[in-house]
């Protein structure tokens, strides 16, 4: 009888994710953050010393979208901080890819992060209007990241994510820091807005 192949992924912090059946009390934030701040954004294409990983942007989308919804609840700045967080154990495909690779990824996805969101108080599936406002504040982050690190020009940038209004984007700028200091940021801005919600 043919070996069923190994769905898990054993973490640092010594839990074993099952990535085919994810459950809240196997995530752990140490291991979102350690391996955020290890994944590459652009597969790697980007100017600097320092890769610019998923947990640097996680902030910078986070960061954005509190300053398009002053008002949201720490529930969704934390939603907004995570929206990545499933690319801990399964990377960051670039839209290309996840779009030759089908449907597949987006189920993956959707239980990791149905996973994720209840280990740390929120709902499996976030509101729609939430979601989008996220979404929005994402691809407000891609236009930057595309023309400050990525080697983008502004029009090029503007065609694929659109043009952001600059006074959601104004004083903000790319950071490249080592994944260390990475780590730490996302960590404690997760603990901030946990404090927030308790």
């Amino acid at each position: 009888m043919a070996q069923q192949p190994r769905a898990w992924q054993r973490m640092l912090s010594g839990r074993r994710l099952d990535l085919l059946d994810p459950t809240p009390m196997d995530v752990e934030i140490e291991d979102i953050a350690h391996g955020l701040a290890f994944v590459a954004r652009w597969n790697g294409q980007t100017q600097g010393d320092h890769a610019y990983s998923v947990a640097e942007h996680s902030l910078l989308v986070e960061t954005l979208f509190c300053r398009m919804n002053p008002k949201a609840p720490a529930k969704w700045r934390l939603a907004a901080l995570l929206h990545d967080a499933p690319e801990y154990v399964i990377g960051d495909m670039i839209s290309p890819v996840k779009a030759a690779v089908g449907p597949g990824y987006g189920a993956l996805d959707d239980r990791l992060t149905g996973a994720i969101h209840i280990r740390f108080g929120l709902p499996a599936t976030l509101p729609v209007a939430v979601k989008k406002q996220i979404k929005k504040a994402d691809k407000i982050s891609a236009y930057m990241e595309a023309t400050q690190i990525a080697g983008f020009s502004a029009t090029e940038a503007k065609k694929f994510f659109g043009q952001p209004d600059p006074s959601v984007t104004e004083g903000l700028d790319i950071v490249l820091r080592t994944a260390v200091e990475t780590r730490l940021a996302f960590k404690a801005r997760h603990a901030a807005l946990l404090e927030q919600m308790s």
